[in-house]
């Protein structure tokens, strides 16, 4: 089948288990159909590496933004860092990866709220879309992105609520990110939403190094792993996977580029 343009929404390149071998992974992802990567920032360091990477790479697009994990660590010179790199490259797409992680509680639960809120404000300010960390928090994630309803796009990364979570974010316009947990034996939750949710809400992203496909769980996981997860929505939807690769490649280009 022809996979050709698949866009891999969600991926952190910057990672050192990358360090040694990007162009074999770039070329791997583009002989799968992967032709467009957003490599996320986590902090400061990462959104900058990420950054140079797009400049460095033209299949690879940015963005930027603070991990709950690391708002504790937050300075008002660290958002206005982030605010210098978005306005400095053409190639940043995105204000992510930010929100809420309710399940390590690394920052503690205000301190993360409040990052969250700063930067969803500089993404409104910006235009810019913002890709979601919600890990436990599905409930603080919605209230606090009900107070920002002229944000350009917003992305769930990695969806992990239920059926009734993804039809509220549906409802609100959202799109929700489906990476390689989708393929995972006990994960029959995710399966039933990607199963009856609209296509035109699904993006495909890979989250790597991180959550490898199933048939490499495991392993450092890397864009051409993705058509591993179109697999699972094509046979979930019973439909062609040229047709979900179409689907998800238009939901991207709206999101992220306003195609």
């Amino acid at each position: 089948m022809n996979r050709a343009g698949i866009i891999d929404t969600h991926a952190h390149l910057d990672d050192k288990k990358f360090r040694q071998d990007i162009q074999n992974v770039l070329k791997r992802a583009a002989e799968a159909g992967v032709t467009r990567i957003i490599t996320m920032g986590n902090d400061f360091t990462a959104s900058r590496h990420a950054c140079i990477l797009a400049e460095q790479h033209p299949e690879i697009y940015a963005a930027v933004g603070i991990h709950p994990h690391e708002a504790k660590e937050v300075v008002p010179r660290t958002l206005e860092g982030l605010r210098i790199l978005a306005g400095n490259s053409s190639k940043v797409l995105a204000w992510g990866e930010i929100g809420l992680d309710y399940h390590y509680d690394f920052s503690p639960r205000d301190c993360q709220q409040d990052v969250f809120r700063k930067q969803l404000e500089i993404a409104a300010e910006l235009e810019l879309p913002v890709v979601i960390h919600d890990r436990d928090a599905h409930e603080d994630v919605l209230s606090i992105l009900k107070d920002f309803t002229g944000l350009k796009a917003v992305i769930i990364h990695c969806f992990s609520g239920d059926l009734a979570i993804a039809e509220e974010c549906l409802n609100r316009g959202y799109y929700l990110g489906i990476g390689g947990t989708l393929t995972y034996p006990k994960n029959n939750k995710l399966r039933n939403v990607v199963k009856y949710v609209s296509l035109k809400h699904l993006l495909l992203e890979t989250d790597c190094p991180y959550l490898a496909p199933q048939p490499w769980r495991g392993k450092r996981n890397e864009p051409a792993f993705m058509t591993a997860v179109l697999e699972e929505i094509a046979r979930l939807k019973e439909m062609p996977e040229e047709e979900i690769a179409k689907a998800t490649t238009a939901n991207a280009q709206k999101a992220f580029w306003g195609e």
